[in-house]
C-alpha cells in the first residue's frame, strides 16, 4: 500500500468513526434517582467484582474479590456491614468475575460463581461453581465453610474469550455468559442444560452483541464497550448489563427468545461515576438496581428504576 493510499485509508478511517460517534451519543440516555447507601466496612473486600442478591436472606447480598483473591464469599447488608465470611472448599479464585443466584433442580436456593475471567484468552476451560446458598453464621466474624461445590468446566465453541458476566434466568434456570471486548463486538453463550460436575462441556453462543463507545465525563469512551456485570429481574422479564459507565437494559418478550430481545434497543441507564462497576444485581421487588464498585473505598449505590 502507498503512503498516499494510506492516507487517505487513515482519514476515511476517522471521519466514519466521528459519524458513528454522534448516532451513539443521540441515544437517549437516562438519569435516575440514586443513592449511595453506603460504603463496605470491610477492607478484605477491595475488589467487589460481583455482587447476587440472597434468595434465603433478605437485604442480604453476596460478592467477592477479583483475581488472585481468596475463594470466599462476602455476605453484605445494606448497611454495608459484612455478616459472613463463607470459604468455597477445593474452589480457586483464578479470575473470579461475577456471581448470580438462582434455583438447583429441586428448587433450592444456589449461588453460581463465575471463575470466567481471561484477560490473556490463555485458558482452555473456564469454571463456574454452583453451592447452595449457604447460612448466615451466629458470629459474623469467624469464617465458616459452604458446601462441597460442585465444578462445571466450559470452553467457548470459538476460540478462548474473557468475561465478567454470568446470570441465570429465574424461570427457565438457563445460565449465561457474556463476554467482554475492548471494541464492545461481544457475544452471549449458554451453558448446556446437561451440567456435569468435573466433566467438560461446551458453550452454546446465542447471539452477538455491540457496546458502542459512548463519551461520559470522567471516563474514556471506549470504557462503554465493556461488559461488566449483568443480572435478570426476579420475575425474567428484565436483563441488564453494565459496563464500566452505562447501564443497558433490556424488557424481555415471552413471545421471543432472549436474543431476539436483545436485538431491540435497550435503554440506556447513566448510574452514578464509580471507579470501576462490575457489579450490579436486582433488588427482590425488582424496583431497584444495587451495584458496587472495585478498589477502595467500595461502594454501595441503589439505583430506582422508575
Amino acid at each position: 500500500m502507498s503512503a498516499f493510499t494510506a492516507m487517505k485509508t487513515l482519514v476515511l478511517t476517522a471521519i466514519l468513526g466521528l459519524l458513528a460517534l454522534p448516532a451513539a451519543a443521540q441515544v437517549e440516555v437516562e438519569v435516575p434517582t440514586a443513592e449511595k447507601v453506603a460504603v463496605l466496612a470491610d477492607k478484605r473486600i477491595a475488589e467487589s467484582s460481583g455482587i447476587a442478591r440472597s434468595l434465603r436472606h433478605p437485604g442480604i447480598f453476596w460478592t467477592h474479590n477479583d483475581s488472585g483473591g481468596e475463594p470466599c464469599l462476602f455476605a453484605i447488608n445494606q448497611k454495608g456491614e459484612t455478616v459472613a465470611k463463607v470459604r468455597v472448599p477445593t474452589a480457586a479464585n483464578f479470575d473470579w468475575e461475577d456471581i448470580t443466584q438462582g434455583p438447583d433442580e429441586k428448587g433450592q436456593p444456589c449461588l453460581f460463581i463465575g471463575d470466567i475471567g481471561d484477560n490473556l484468552k490463555r485458558r482452555a476451560s473456564i469454571q463456574i461453581y454452583r453451592i447452595p446458598e449457604p447460612d448466615l453464621p451466629e458470629d459474623a466474624e469467624k469464617e465458616v465453610l459452604s458446601a462441597e461445590p460442585e465444578t462445571w468446566h466450559v470452553s467457548y465453541p470459538d476460540g478462548r474469550h474473557n468475561a465478567e458476566c454470568l446470570m441465570m434466568h429465574p424461570l427457565n434456570r438457563h445460565l449465561f455468559i457474556v463476554t467482554k471486548t475492548e471494541d464492545g463486538r461481544c457475544a452471549l453463550y449458554r451453558v448446556p442444560e446437561d451440567r456435569i460436575s468435573g466433566q467438560a462441556m461446551k458453550l452454546i453462543k446465542m447471539a452477538d452483541l455491540n457496546f458502542p463507545s459512548r463519551p461520559r465525563e470522567g471516563k474514556r469512551p471506549g470504557m462503554a464497550c465493556m461488559a461488566t456485570a449483568a443480572d435478570f429481574s426476579p420475575d425474567g422479564s428484565w436483563l441488564v448489563i453494565g459496563t464500566y459507565s452505562y447501564l443497558h437494559e433490556w424488557k424481555l418478550s415471552k413471545k421471543a427468545s432472549l436474543a431476539q430481545s436483545l436485538a431491540a434497543p435497550a435503554r440506556i441507564i447513566q448510574p452514578p461515576l464509580t471507579k470501576q462497576m462490575e457489579a450490579v444485581c436486582y433488588d427482590e421487588d425488582g424496583a431497584s438496581l444495587w451495584f458496587t464498585s472495585e478498589q477502595l473505598p467500595v461502594p454501595l449505590y441503589r439505583l430506582s428504576r422508575k
